[in-house]
């Protein structure tokens, strides 16, 4: 069985562009489609109409290095029943990816690829209306993913992704979130590393906390873990679009609902000695806080005043001090084009770390969270970051949406308010810690 969604020429490359799904052209086949399973009728949270969709996931930008692993943990883990597809520009590269999975997972010999571009707004409004879910490597997202949260936006399709561009989630709120409310697509940006580990962090501290009373989180962030060329081009893209992200930061303001009642706040800590942790303490200006304070604005249950300061933690005076100047020389070094492209070209993407230093990998998020005179100690903890556990954080969080009964929500949500309990439980059955480590 074959339905068109377009075709694409060249490699793929994941996250960090030219992506998979980014640039070429479009117009041909989607290849081993094959019978419908699963649900019956899909009329959920998007797709109000009760159309049926031929998939519940379709992976896009799957031949890219986190794209790659995502897949992996899809063939792996993902269940009998789902009907899931991989998707991106380059044929041969699906191919090949496919012929590796089916060596280990004989299951996916016939595991249906999908052709699109991400330039291609036609093919891919076929990709989101074949399926339940999107779930997209493909980046930096500024560049090439609007194209596809407009698709499914559109066609009532939910849609996960892995940025952490603060810019790209300012600008799809106010161009596409007004239409994912009306068709019921849930609309979930953040889901790896930026910002899960985070956002569902401080969500489980809140709930270890009284209801009803102003709360205070802090959450100090250790990592020991390399990166890809894909993350590493994002970040340069992403440090050097200053007044970019600052016009998208305002232009959301104008569109967003004033709190009434409540407040909801992530404001940017100092550098301090982090006496709870015993680690130096450097503010962390990523998107991860913003989120945080996103799903404290949306959910009661982090009361009437809602605090959130979001940080590195450093062992050491030196290290904090040293690591302070590398973001400072990185940041200037991407306002400069020639040394941006440099750089890039130096770590291009679709290059990653080897499993073996993979596996030496850990991250640990540690939250102090007070309210109601209490305090308590809760920690979030798990592998390799930025791919191993993004892969996995990834593919739960679009499992979750096409099978786990979640709230009603709809438009751009956060992973607390579109999943909560849900994708906390998910992730500590692949792994992820969730632990209270002290209350008082």
């Amino acid at each position: 069985m074959e339905t068109g969604a377009g075709t694409g020429h060249g490699a793929g490359t994941g996250p960090g562009g030219p992506a998979d799904g980014a640039g070429g052209t479009a117009g041909g086949p989607v290849d081993g489609a094959g019978p419908e399973r699963g649900p019956a009728a899909w009329g959920g949270s998007a797709a109000g109409d009760g159309a049926r969709r031929t998939y519940d996931v379709v992976l896009f930008g799957a031949t890219g290095f986190v794209g790659g692993l995502t897949a992996e943990y899809l063939a792996e883990h993902a269940p009998a029943e789902c009907r899931w597809a991989l998707a991106g520009r380059s044929r041969t590269g699906l191919t090949a990816l496919r012929e590796r999975l089916a060596a280990r997972w004989p299951h996916c010999a016939e595991l249906p690829l999908l052709v699109a571009d991400a330039d291609d707004p036609e093919a891919l409004r076929a990709l989101a209306e074949s399926t339940r879910v999107v779930a997209t490597t493909v980046g930096p997202y500024v560049w090439y993913g609007e194209g596809l949260v407009a698709a499914c936006a559109e066609a009532g399709t939910d849609y996960v992704d892995l940025t952490g561009e603060s810019e790209f989630v300012d600008l799809m709120y106010v161009r596409h979130d007004a239409r994912a409310r009306e068709t019921g697509a849930r609309i979930v940006h953040a889901c790896g590393f930026d910002s899960v580990p985070h956002d569902l962090g401080a969500y489980f501290t809140v709930q270890q906390l009284p209801a009803d009373v102003p709360l205070r989180v802090d959450g100090f962030v250790r990592v020991g873990a390399t990166f890809s060329g894909g993350t590493f081009a994002s970040a340069l893209t992403a440090l050097g679009r200053g007044p970019q992200i600052l016009e998208a930061a305002r232009e959301r303001r104008l569109y967003a609902p004033r709190l009434v009642g409540r407040r909801a706040r992530a404001p940017l800590g100092s550098p301090r000695f982090s006496r709870e942790t015993g680690t130096w303490a450097l503010p962390l200006p990523t998107l991860d806080p913003q989120v945080v304070a996103r799903s404290a604005a949306a959910l009661d249950r982090y009361g009437p005043d809602f605090r959130y300061r979001h940080y590195a933690s450093v062992k050491t005076l030196p290290m904090a001090l040293g690591g302070t100047a590398a973001i400072g020389a990185g940041v200037a070094a991407a306002q400069l084009s020639p040394v941006r492209r440099w750089l890039m070209d130096r770590y291009r993407p679709g290059q990653g770390p080897s499993e073996e230093r993979r596996a030496r990998s850990w991250f640990s998020v540690r939250f102090v969270g007070e309210g109601g005179g209490r305090r308590v100690f809760t920690e979030v903890s798990g592998g390799d970051p930025g791919y191993d556990e993004t892969a996995k954080m990834l593919a739960e969080s679009a499992l979750c949406l096409a099978f786990d009964a979640l709230p009603k929500t709809a438009g751009q949500v956060t992973t607390a308010v579109a999943m909560g309990d849900a994708l906390i439980e998910r992730l500590r059955a692949a792994g992820i810690g969730f632990r209270v480590a002290h209350r008082g």
